[in-house]
């Protein structure tokens, strides 16, 4: 073969790629990311459906604790009723956030230890979680521990469970993903075992001590530790893309707030008015981070502040689905809301 036809051959090859590779590009993301960013909030918010989500509420919580709320969509497409700024979302991994601060405060009036092992605390899990001996509260708080995370089992969301027996059950007798402390990985079991371990030690539920110790004292009145404990029309609901029911009515042991008490929430974490003093706040320092975002079927929340402009934004969206193209979506809305707010700050 010449030197000519095989420079032709290799040129036909690239531009069949770049053409390949350019049928694969997620285009809607493209278009929405290269769009001049518009002048306001709101503008930005209403492009809601454009980005596929069927409502979305956003909440920008600035300095003095005053919120301003953005909506657009629905919290009800089947009933035609517009986004709510003070409706509950199931704030789903968010939930983590509470948990951490709790198990701080608990450790702070030296009821739990960090240094202390899982088989300290719920001795029954001896030779069903390996390296239950090994296992220290600190490394459950960090994603330490090694742990199969419940919610990666074969086709959880499909079916999921409603109490934390069950989600446990599904990881017991099972190997190590590794061993304590030799590596990271986000794992919900970690934070179920947590959950357990409080209840156990306090001798009563998790969120009645979030409640008491985290959430009176900030006056957050509209933070729910279960769905069966709120009115279901208060709720958002929640859909999944191609899955035409709502999804609101399913118990999966999230937290739910409105986007306004999670934003006080997140301040008061922040500027540290969540913790008695310094001490309790280094404490939370050293195992656990000050942001947080959250995904379950139907939600996805964004919970971040913004210590350049001083806010707090979240940014609820009730449309999901487990591709990623979703989830880009919602982010890629969240960073233009920001962009937006610190152009006009």
């Amino acid at each position: 073969m010449t030197q000519k036809k095989t420079k032709k051959i290799i040129r036909i090859l690239l531009f069949l790629g770049t053409m390949i590779s350019l049928y694969f590009v997620p285009w809607p993301i493209v278009n929405a990311w290269i769009k001049p960013l518009p002048d306001t909030v709101q503008e930005q918010v209403d492009k809601a459906t454009d980005y596929g989500f069927d409502g979305i509420i956003v909440c920008v919580n600035k300095k003095g604790n005053q919120s301003e709320f953005y909506t657009s969509g629905y919290k009800n497409k089947e009933n035609k009723i517009p986004a709510d700024p003070n409706a509950l979302f199931k704030i789903a991994s968010v939930s983590k956030l509470y948990n951490a601060v709790a198990v701080v405060k608990l450790v702070y009036d030296g009821k739990l230890s960090l240094d202390k092992t899982l088989v300290e605390y719920l001795p029954e899990l001896k030779g069903r979680i390996q390296y239950a001996d090994k296992i220290t509260l600190r490394m459950l708080v960090k994603h330490r521990s090694g742990i199969p995370n419940y919610t990666d089992t074969y086709m959880y969301w499909a079916a999921p469970k409603e109490t934390a027996d069950e989600n446990l059950a599904l990881v017991l007798d099972k190997p190590a993903n590794f061993k304590p402390d030799e590596d990271y990985e986000y794992c919900n079991t970690n934070y179920l075992l947590l959950g357990k371990i409080m209840t156990r030690v306090l001798g009563y539920g998790t969120f009645q001590y979030i409640q008491k110790e985290i959430l009176n004292p900030l006056h957050l009145e509209h933070t729910f530790g279960s769905i069966q404990d709120v009115n279901i029309d208060d709720v958002m609901s929640g859909y999944y893309v191609g899955y035409d029911a709502d999804l609101k009515t399913d118990n999966i042991g999230s937290i739910l707030a409105t986007a306004e008490d999670l934003s006080r929430f997140i301040r008061a974490l922040n500027d540290g008015s969540v913790f008695k003093d310094k001490k309790e706040q280094e404490i939370y320092s050293s195992i656990y981070k000050y942001e947080h975002t959250g995904l379950i079927p139907g939600y996805q929340t964004i919970a971040k502040y913004h210590k350049d402009i001083d806010a707090v934004v979240i940014q609820y969206t009730n449309t999901v689905d487990f591709e990623g193209y979703n989830w880009n979506m919602s982010e890629l809305m969240y960073n233009r809301v920001v962009k937006i707010l610190k152009k006009r700050n």
